[in-house]
């Protein structure tokens, strides 16, 4: 296959990302990334396979950014300490990247083994970040369901105007986190 001249899979993912971000994952089309790079629409398919290559492609980048901002978060910390780092970059990751995030949000499909690979070593630092504890590892794989969906939850009602009350969300957030690293440290 001949290559559009000036652009390559990296922009054409990037500018898909960029538009996610703007207007939801729902709402991208291939149509709106050609136009935004300049280019004719079958010129994209010289770089992605359709959409669906396109999203998935979209999710590995997230799962990439969120497992370097979670890492980065954790370095130097431990305990509750490391867990509440790791929460608050994840929520700053679904806040700054609403688009991309909810591309990553479907576990790996099976054969996709470099998704596989991403999201196992996310779920390798959680379970470094959760060693303080003395969990056996099926207790730790709930613990990590248990991050996950406190800064999702949060933040898909953040995103969806879900906090109509004059209260601060990060103060709310943190009492969300402070509670979990309080409930994994009660016997029970």
């Amino acid at each position: 296959m001949a290559r559009s001249v000036g652009i390559d899979r990296q922009q054409v993912v990037a500018t898909a990302a960029e538009l996610a971000d703007q207007a939801g994952l729902e709402a991208l089309t291939l149509a709106q990334v050609a136009a935004r790079l300049g280019v004719r629409l079958p010129s994209l398919y010289n770089h992605v396979d359709g959409l669906a290559d396109l999203r998935r492609e979209l999710a590995l980048l997230g799962q990439r950014q969120l497992l370097e901002r979670i890492s980065r978060a954790a370095i130097g910390k431990a305990g509750g300490a490391a867990l509440i780092a790791v929460g608050q970059a994840y929520r700053r990751y679904v806040l700054e990247h609403p688009g991309v995030y909810t591309a990553s949000v479907r576990a790996p499909a099976p054969d996709d083994i470099e998704m596989q690979q991403v999201s196992q070593t996310i779920i390798e630092v959680l379970l470094a970040v959760l060693e303080p504890y003395g969990l056996d590892e099926e207790s730790a794989i709930h613990a990590i369901r248990g991050l996950r969906s406190i800064a999702h939850g949060f933040t898909t009602l953040e995103l969806a105007g879900g906090f109509g009350l004059a209260l601060d969300r990060d103060e709310s957030f943190m009492g969300l986190l402070r509670a979990y690293v309080v409930g994994l440290g009660a016997e029970g």
